[in-house]
């Protein structure tokens, strides 16, 4: 025998079942991608191909500060023949820090023998080649850096609001012996883009600095933010703006 439903019952049940959908729609909707999923689209929107492992290029900083000092640095990464090199000029002193295959050469106005005096004025020592070798490649390699080992990715992804603009918030944080600091980096939640980076020493105090992204350049690929400004958290006072004003092939 065939059974009929009133029509009052079919419109119940095809509502019910219409804001059952809805429901399970808005909810995953609503999910934010957990943090290696946001590091991974990050990825890939600045480095598509995977280039940054191979990056060999020559990039020119111009530093300028609010005291009017400026700087101007050549660094030349060159990752497949493991060497690095910065070529700084400031107040008419050009110091040139290297490292090839973990030999180092230092050098001010082209001489190779210093005083005391100048090594401790112009910090020409292994280790002060070392720190500008992981800064800049640090830096200049976010976020494809974030893969490192040592590297702890936090597995929640935050929404958050920071001078008027909404972004994806990944939190970092480093194994011993790797890093001490606490960062965070805050993604547009369209492309993915890498937008501003903020570092703590020490949240509690709300200390260390944010440091606000414009602008790209795209070598090899790989899609550089060309202006980095430096603040202070505390504070948010100013601190200094790199430009990054041309990048070539070595």
């Amino acid at each position: 025998m065939t059974r009929s439903f009133p029509k009052a019952s079919i419109s119940f049940v095809s509502r019910t079942i219409l804001s059952l959908c809805l429901l399970i729609f808005c909810k995953t909707s609503a999910q934010e991608i957990s943090g290696k999923q946001l590091l991974e689209r990050a990825i890939h929107y600045h480095d598509p191909q995977g280039n940054w492992d191979h990056f060999a290029g020559k990039l020119t900083v111009g530093m300028t500060m609010p005291s009017g000092t400026e700087r101007l640095s050549e660094i030349s990464i060159d990752f497949p023949n493991q060497h690095f090199k910065i070529r700084t000029i400031k107040n008419d002193k050009t110091v040139e820090y290297s490292v090839t295959n973990g030999k180092f050469l230092l050098s001010l106005d082209g001489k190779s023998n210093f005083t005391e005096e100048e090594i401790k004025t112009f910090n020409l020592t292994e280790a002060r080649t070392k720190f500008m070798q992981n800064y800049y490649t640090y830096l200049y390699g976010l976020p494809m850096k974030l893969k490192d080992p040592g590297t702890i990715i936090d597995s929640v992804v935050e929404r958050r609001e920071f001078l008027g603009k909404e972004y994806l918030v990944l939190k970092v944080k480093y194994e011993e012996g790797v890093g001490k600091d606490s960062w965070f980096f805050y993604f547009n939640p369209k492309t993915y883009a890498l937008k501003v980076y903020q570092f703590y020493h020490d949240e509690t105090k709300k200390d260390g600095e944010y440091i606000l992204l414009s602008d790209e350049e795209t070598f090899s690929g790989i899609k550089i933010p060309k202006i980095r400004a430096w603040y202070v958290n505390k504070d948010e006072s100013y601190l200094a703006t790199d430009t990054l004003t041309k990048i070539s092939k070595l």
